[in-house]
């Protein structure tokens, strides 16, 4: 009998293995989400991740088989969008969801005007806004809301200003939470509890951190408890929390539903800590055939 995952875990990490810092050639990781999507951890792995310009290159390595599913970026905005859909309905490929910009001196109503015309064929809840770190995100997020679409939190990149501290990502996800947007997270998200990174100095989030406040927020935690479960670097600690949430079926449906999964460019290395704090049975690592590198994303 095929082994389950915690229901925690399910499709929690979206495949972002093109982007830095793993940097996987285009033409290795599409066989490589194929195998994870076959392999033993499955459950775990969500869409492959490509920025709008990569389909483009897709076509040739396809192949047969089932259609491949897809998150694409557009971080130019709509406009991008328009294009990448353009060529993706030409290829044997699932658009699963997209995730565009709000560009940096975009008014969020003439943004929304624009999202609506370039996703009317799309599910609402299959848009993600990437919500910008500034004072336009409560009204970015009341629009998410209105047109049914979710967010995307940018928590980390490749300088130490690209990384929310503690206090602004919990306001982010109290927002959200309050606004009624489940959202995902990208970049940063290294390991699963909070760290240094020791080659950058970057004080990096974890995801496990991330989906505990996820479910706090659910039950009604204002910003300050939030920060705290943020904030917490005690490995042993968040994952007793985590497991005592995965003990309880009603309590991991509230944090899965606010936070919907984030991207990485390497699977087997979150589900490899997983399998370290006891949070998943070790015969879950095994060989994929896929990019170990560490992982951010778009």
């Amino acid at each position: 009998m095929t082994p389950r995952l915690p229901r925690f875990a399910d499709r929690l990490c979206d495949d972002a293995a093109v982007f830095p810092p793993g940097s996987l050639p285009l033409a290795a990781a599409v066989p490589a989400h194929r195998r994870h999507r076959e392999a033993v951890h499955a459950e775990l792995v969500g869409p492959l991740v490509l920025a709008a310009p990569s389909l483009e290159k897709l076509g040739p390595l396809l192949g047969g088989g089932e259609p491949l599913a897809l998150v694409v970026t557009a971080p130019q905005g709509p406009g991008q969008l328009a294009e990448a859909l353009r060529v993706a309905d030409g290829l044997p490929v699932t658009v699963s969801g997209v995730e565009v910009a709000v560009g940096g001196d975009a008014g969020v109503p003439a943004y929304f005007a624009d999202l609506a015309r370039v996703t009317s064929g799309l599910p609402a809840s299959s848009v993600f806004v990437e919500v910008p770190r500034d004072r336009r995100r409560d009204e970015v997020l009341a629009g998410c809301a209105a047109a049914g679409h979710r967010a995307k939190f940018r928590t980390g990149g490749v300088e130490a200003a690209l990384y929310p501290d503690v206090d602004e990502l919990a306001s982010s996800v109290a927002a959200a939470t309050a606004a009624g947007v489940p959202f995902k997270a990208t970049a940063g998200l290294h390991h699963a509890v909070r760290n240094t990174d020791p080659v950058t100095g970057f004080a990096q989030h974890g995801f496990l951190n991330l989906l505990l406040a996820a479910e706090r927020a659910a039950a009604g935690a204002e910003r300050e408890e939030l920060a705290g479960v943020l904030a917490e670097r005690a490995a042993e600690a968040v994952a007793a929390q985590v497991a005592a949430l995965a003990a309880d079926p009603e309590r991991t449906r509230a944090a899965r539903a606010r936070f919907l999964s984030f991207g990485t460019c390497s699977i087997t290395e979150p589900l490899a800590e997983l399998v370290e704090l006891g949070l998943v049975p070790d015969e879950f690592v095994r060989p994929a055939g896929g990019s170990t590198e560490r992982g951010a994303t778009p």
